[in-house]
């Protein structure tokens, strides 16, 4: 491909304005050409953001001319990624679509199948693997600095005790509402690229705040083929917050409070550039044994920059260059194993082998 590639976005909730929109618009060699959305009041929110962009009221208008477009991108209710990713494809267009990419394995699969026989790029949107805290902890995983880990800990908690509506609540089975789909998504997806592969699913999902439809309080657990074990915590009910990531090796352990600053920094308007995803010292994790950094024991450990451009910039290249897209579906596929092994588990009561 020669030239700037053409980026079709399908959604401007808070998945496409707030995370896909900015980041397409701030990675060289993209541009955000159409949002499809039929509400005025987000026409008008994007169109103000983007004065070039066009709009489309259906991504029907999308695959009649798809010979416009280089990229659609798939932020639209969790119902929709199969459907719409399956036309895109058909329509002879690379895709990439918003976590879950669907609500099962198999599905994630056939799509990587129709990917593959099209010769299309297909990849998920798993931004979360840029996190500070992630790369952070990953570097210190591949030095050694923690010996070999024995169990990880990784928590991403809120205190909403009251219900905001929308799909992302619902209890329609269609919906795939609830944390396990959602923020399940990411911590899932991240114990598999740190660990390897998982043979066992222990999982409790509790509906918490009154009038919820959805799970809203969910613990995970993941024995990996290497032996590690992973304790993920999702829950928009904890009143007091746990820490982001408790790493446990056989030299010494991580321990970080608090997220990554690029999401509240998109939502307020800000764009990458200089400085982006860095973060004070004061939020620096720490690493060391025999004692609770809260307390004063470890060393604080410099957080890395997240970098959430990242992700489309690898994207970009892969279409222009041929090489790996940055995140796989059938990696999202083996994630999305675990979390319906974990619906199955958290319904009968049950650990669950894969």
């Amino acid at each position: 491909m020669t030239g700037p590639l053409r980026v079709g976005l399908v959604g401007y909730g808070l998945a496409g304005s707030v995370f896909h929109a900015p980041l397409i618009a701030a990675t060289e060699g993209l541009i955000l050409d159409t949002v499809v959305t039929s509400a005025p009041e987000r026409r008008q929110q994007a169109g103000t953001a983007f004065p070039d962009v066009r709009f489309a009221a259906s991504p029907d208008e999308l695959w009649a001319r798809a010979g416009e477009l280089d990229l659609i991108v798939i932020a639209s209710p969790n119902k929709t990624h199969v459907p719409l990713a399956t036309a895109a494809l058909e329509a002879g267009l690379p895709v990439v679509v918003d976590k879950p990419v669907a609500g099962t394995a198999a599905e994630a699969r056939g799509l990587a199948d129709l990917a593959e026989q099209r010769d299309l790029l297909l990849s998920v949107f798993q931004n979360r693997r840029w996190d500070n805290d992630f790369l952070t902890l990953r570097a210190l995983i591949e030095r050694g600095e923690l010996g070999d880990v024995q169990r990880f800990e990784s928590r991403f908690e809120r205190w909403r005790p009251q219900l905001k509506g929308g799909w992302r609540e619902s209890g329609d089975p269609e919906e795939f509402g609830g944390l396990l789909y959602d923020l399940g998504s990411h911590v899932v997806d991240q114990a598999l690229v740190l660990f390897g592969p998982a043979t066992r699913v222990y999982a409790e999902a509790d509906v918490r705040r009154e009038g919820a439809e959805a799970d809203d309080d969910t613990f995970i657990a993941i024995t990996h083929a290497g032996g590690v074990r992973s304790h993920l915590y999702v829950s928009a009910t904890a009143a007091q917050l746990g820490p982001r990531f408790r790493v446990l090796g056989s030299r010494a352990g991580y321990v970080k409070y608090g997220l990554d600053p690029q999401e509240a920094a998109l939502r307020e308007g800000a764009r990458p550039g200089p400085g982006w995803g860095a973060e004070p010292d004061t939020s620096w994790g720490a690493l060391g044994a025999g004692e609770s950094p809260l307390t004063g024991g470890g060393t604080p450990v410099p957080s890395l920059p997240g970098d959430y451009p990242a992700y489309y910039a690898a994207v970009a290249a892969a279409l222009r260059d041929g090489t790996p897209p940055p995140v796989t579906a059938r990696e999202a596929a083996a994630a999305l194993d675990v979390l319906e092994a974990a619906r199955r588990s958290a319904r009968d009561g049950v650990a669950v082998t894969l």
